[in-house]
């Protein structure tokens, strides 16, 4: 496969870093658009390649469980699109809803803009929302769990 070296963000490399180590992963990966950034650790050095690949899924502080725990749960409210997650109506505005909140069935949980467009995501039923999986401005992928709902 041939690999083309492209100028990458220091500072990117530096929070991929960052992240690697607070989450005691081996390796991180992100992709936007048509580009990828892995870091790894252990004689791996972080590389910079384009081209179809897929996002891996990054761990963030704070986490309570990893996405696959959390994807099989009979209360998990998941992504319908690939895109980019809002918790608020707009930036600095309080979130739609948090973790202890009663919801109701159909009530907005978030937005997801998906190519410019944005997309109210609905509660598929009423419960309370036991965990929050996803930050705002949080890239998703589809299935992905935003929400737990019980």
């Amino acid at each position: 496969m041939f690999k083309r070296k492209i100028e990458v963000d220091p500072q990117l490399v530096r929070e991929l870093s960052r992240l690697l180590e607070e989450n005691n992963l081996t390796e991180i990966e992100v992709q936007r658009g048509d580009q990828r950034v892995r870091v790894s650790r252990g004689g791996g050095a972080a590389h910079h390649a384009s081209g179809p690949a897929a996002l891996t899924p990054i761990a963030t502080k704070g986490a309570i469980a990893p996405v696959t725990d959390a994807a099989k749960h009979p209360g998990a409210i998941t992504s319908p699109m690939v895109g980019t997650a809002y918790r608020s109506p707009e930036p600095g505005a309080k979130p739609f809803i948090e973790e202890g909140a009663q919801v109701k069935e159909g009530q907005t949980l978030l937005i997801i803009e998906a190519m410019k467009t944005m997309n109210a995501i609905p509660a598929t039923r009423a419960g309370t929302v036991t965990r929050v999986l996803v930050e705002d401005g949080q890239p998703v992928e589809f299935g992905e769990p935003l929400f737990i709902i019980e």
